[in-house]
């Protein structure tokens, strides 16, 4: 069994000590889709997709496994499982793929949320797993996140009865874009993680700016409470073929394989595998991601927009108009934004799109902003 942990893993693309390595776009001679004339197209930066993936790679193994796409893909997991797990430093009884993470949070909500289970989240954050587990009976406690908006973890544990199954973190925060300090996040999971079981929600971990911040696979391995959710949908670019997976000790592991109910497919196990070598078109992801991200924060500081320093693919400002209106005006701009954050309603994220794609946003946001 092999390991590779994050430094090593960002060792072996180029990418250590954050994003220091991270020049040179040109050296990596990417090449994507080709982008139509934007004068009467949609800037779609409302689902915090990479729109540079699926890679030219995974586009030729995608076509070159066409012929085997009436095949059942059970057994062709194994496979992928191994070299998840190679990559993950476990062994292949702590993996379970998904269609998509967002299978993977479904399966959790499910197994945890059941007969009344109670679910602890921040509010505001990702919601797939907590209204799933809602519809199967579940008392989720959202709890208020911080005044950096930041996962308020002394409240969180606060919520802890006796009937809490599962507590949910996603981190980096899909709306607020924040991350938790690495110790602190460590001793809250260590601390807790003997009443309920911590699920890690790391969809953004590939972008996070600061070195050397661990993964939560690491307290996995320690056989912790624990389970991460990783997808390929973000970084990968593979968002509309639905493959993630999720990494835990390998009982909870087999707990969560009888709670999914939607498999992946051949062409996105393909996908998945070739994504995985094609390190090229995972440092291009990330840098372009980067550079869109500081065309973003140059916007907002000309408008003069409060923002958060985002260590995800999108970005969180503060508009001061109802988030409804702004979606409306900045559709008539041909700019898709993202859908409202209740209780911030006067807050709004945007995705990183391509560079020609946050321009047509930049110049939407002034004109809408006035």
């Amino acid at each position: 069994m092999k390991t590779i942990d994050r430094r090593n893993w960002l060792r072996t693309v180029g990418l250590s000590g954050g994003f220091a390595m991270l020049g040179g776009l040109d050296a990596l001679a990417i090449e994507p889709a080709t982008t139509p004339d934007l004068k009467n197209k949609i800037a779609r930066l409302s689902s915090n997709e990479n729109p540079y993936g699926p890679s030219k790679r995974v586009r030729q193994v995608i076509t070159n496994n066409f012929d085997i796409a009436c095949r059942y893909p059970f057994s062709m997991l194994s496979e992928l499982a191994q070299q998840i797990a190679d990559k993950e430093g476990v062994a292949k009884d702590h993996i379970v793929i998904s269609g998509g993470s967002g299978e993977g949070l479904c399966a959790a909500g499910l197994a945890y949320g059941m007969s009344g289970g109670e679910i602890i989240a921040a509010d505001p954050t990702f919601q797939q797993i907590l209204r799933y587990a809602e519809n199967f009976g579940a008392y989720v406690h959202r709890v208020p996140v911080d005044k950096d908006m930041d996962h308020d973890l002394d409240a969180m544990a606060n919520r802890i009865t006796s009937k809490t199954r599962l507590i949910y973190i996603c981190n980096p925060n899909n709306p607020t874009g924040t991350i938790i300090e690495k110790n602190r996040l460590h001793q809250f999971i260590t601390s807790v993680d003997d009443k309920a079981v911590v699920f890690s929600d790391e969809a953004y971990y590939d972008f996070i700016t600061e070195p050397d911040y661990p993964s939560m696979v690491d307290l996995v391995k320690q056989g912790r409470n624990v389970i991460v959710s990783k997808t390929f949908s973000k970084v990968f670019g593979l968002a509309g073929m639905r493959i993630g997976y999720l990494i835990a000790r390998p009982d909870i592991a087999s707990r969560m394989k009888k709670a999914v109910m939607a498999n992946t497919n051949i062409l996105a196990l393909q996908a998945a595998k070739e994504a995985l070598q094609d390190t090229e078109f995972y440092k291009f992801s990330i840098a372009k991601s980067a550079e869109a991200k500081s065309l973003i924060y140059n916007t907002l500081d000309q408008l003069g927009l409060e923002y958060i320093k985002s260590h995800t693919n999108f970005v969180f400002f503060k508009s001061g108009r109802h988030i409804n209106g702004l979606i409306d005006d900045m559709k008539k701009e041909k700019v898709h934004i993202g859908r409202p954050f209740p209780p911030f309603y006067d807050w709004a994220r945007i995705s990183t799109g391509k560079i020609e794609e946050v321009a047509q946003f930049a110049k939407a946001l002034k004109k809408v902003m006035g």
